[in-house]
C-alpha cells in the first residue's frame, strides 16, 4: 500500500473518531448522564422602532439653469468649474481656493474680497429681494460682467450655454437649491427725470438714512464706521468709494443702482432700503450719488456742477484710495 493511501486512511479515520466525539461534548448532560435538549435562549427583545432621520437635501444633487433659450446642465458645468473657477472658489466650492489672497497679503489695498462661498448659497448680485436666492439670469450676469475691484474676471470669452452649464453645477453645491425657489424679482419702476430737486433731495436723504458712517460725507469709504465692518465670512470689507469709481460690483447703469438699494447687498453691512425708502426717493439718491463720481462725467454730476453750490462741492474733493474704499486713512 502506498504512503499516500495510508495518509488518505487515517485522515478518514480520524475524522470518523473525533467529530461525533467533540458533538456529543457540546451536548449538556443530566445527573444520570442522559443527553438534554438545549436550553433555549431567552426571546431578545425587540427594540424600539428608530425615529425616521430627516431626509438632507443632496448638496451634489444635479440640477439645471434656464437662461433664456439656453438649459443649462451640472454634469457640463463640473468640468468646467474644475477648469476656471475652483483656484478662487475652493475644491468643494467654499471660497478657500488656492489663489486667495487673505487679509494681511500684498494685493490687500486693492482686492480684499473673498471669493464666493457657494456652499452658503448667499450672494451680492441679485434683482430679488434680501434673503433670498438670486435669479438663474442673474448668475448669469454676474459671469458675463465680472465683478469690479475683484479678482472675479467677466467670463464673456466663454459660449452662452457654457455659462448656463457653469452656473447650473454651481448650484449644486448648496442645499438652499434642493428646498428654496429662486425670489421674484423686484419690480424697477422708470427712472424719472432729471432735476436739481432730485439731486439736492437725495443728498438730504443721504444724512437722513446716515449713509455717510460707511461711505464717508463725501462718499469717500471713510465713514467713522468703515474700518470696523466685516462681512458673512467675519472678513474686513470696505464700504465702496465713490470718488474713484466708475462701475459698481453688481452693475454700471442707474438701474443697477437702485436695485442695490431695494434688495441690498446680501452677505455684507449694506442693507436692503426696501422697507426705508420709496420707490422715487431711492431714485433721488441715485442721482445724488452719481454726483459723488467726480471722475465719472455722468448728466447727473454735469447738472449738480453748473450750479455754484455743486461745483464747490466737486471742486474740494479730494480723490484718495481705491473704489473699495481700501488705503482710506481713518
Amino acid at each position: 500500500m502506498s504512503l499516500l493511501k495510508i495518509t488518505k486512511l487515517n485522515v478518514a479515520l480520524l475524522a470518523a473518531i473525533v467529530l461525533p466525539l467533540a458533538a456529543s461534548a457540546q451536548q449538556p448532560q443530566s445527573e444520570q448522564g442522559s443527553a438534554q435538549p438545549a436550553t433555549q435562549p431567552a426571546p431578545a427583545q425587540q427594540a424600539p422602532p428608530a425615529e425616521k432621520a430627516a431626509v438632507t437635501p443632496s448638496r451634489n444633487a444635479p440640477q439645471e439653469s434656464h437662461i433664456g433659450k439656453f438649459t443649462g446642465h451640472s454634469e457640463s458645468g463640473k468640468q468646467l468649474f474644475y477648469r476656471y473657477c475652483w483656484g478662487c472658489h475652493g475644491f468643494r466650492g467654499d471660497g478657500n481656493g488656492e489663489n486667495w489672497l487673505p487679509p494681511g497679503s500684498w494685493l490687500e489695498p486693492y482686492m480684499n474680497i473673498q471669493p464666493r462661498n457657494f456652499v452658503a448659497g448667499t450672494f451680492k448680485c441679485r434683482s430679488t429681494p434680501t434673503g433670498t436666492l438670486p435669479t438663474d439670469q442673474d448668475l448669469y450676469n454676474t459671469l458675463v460682467r465680472g465683478l469690479v475691484n475683484s479678482n472675479m474676471p467677466s467670463w464673456i470669452t466663454l459660449t452662452a450655454q457654457n455659462r448656463a452649464d457653469l452656473i447650473a453645477f454651481i448650484k449644486t453645491f448648496s442645499p438652499r437649491w434642493q428646498t428654496e425657489k429662486s425670489g421674484d424679482p423686484i419690480n424697477v419702476p422708470a427712472e424719472p427725470a432729471l432735476t436739481l430737486n432730485s439731486i439736492k433731495h437725495g443728498q438730504e436723504l443721504f444724512q437722513k438714512l446716515e449713509c455717510w458712517k460707511c461711505h464717508g460725507q463725501e462718499g469717500r469709504g471713510d465713514g467713522p464706521s468703515a474700518s470696523t465692518l466685516t462681512d458673512s465670512n467675519d472678513q474686513p470689507i470696505r464700504p465702496y468709494n465713490f470718488t474713484t469709481g466708475s462701475r459698481f460690483k453688481c452693475g454700471v447703469t442707474n438701474r443697477d443702482l437702485y436695485k442695490i438699494f431695494i434688495t441690498g447687498v446680501d452677505g455684507t453691512p449694506m442693507p436692503s432700503f426696501a422697507d426705508v425708502v420709496k420707490p422715487e426717493e431711492a431714485w433721488d439718491l441715485v442721482h445724488y450719488l452719481r454726483t459723488l463720481q467726480v471722475t465719472h462725467k455722468s448728466p447727473e454730476l454735469t447738472l449738480w456742477m453748473s450750479t455754484k453750490e455743486g461745483a464747490a462741492i466737486v471742486s474740494a474733493q479730494k480723490i484718495t484710495g481705491t473704489p473699495t474704499g481700501s488705503g482710506i486713512k481713518q
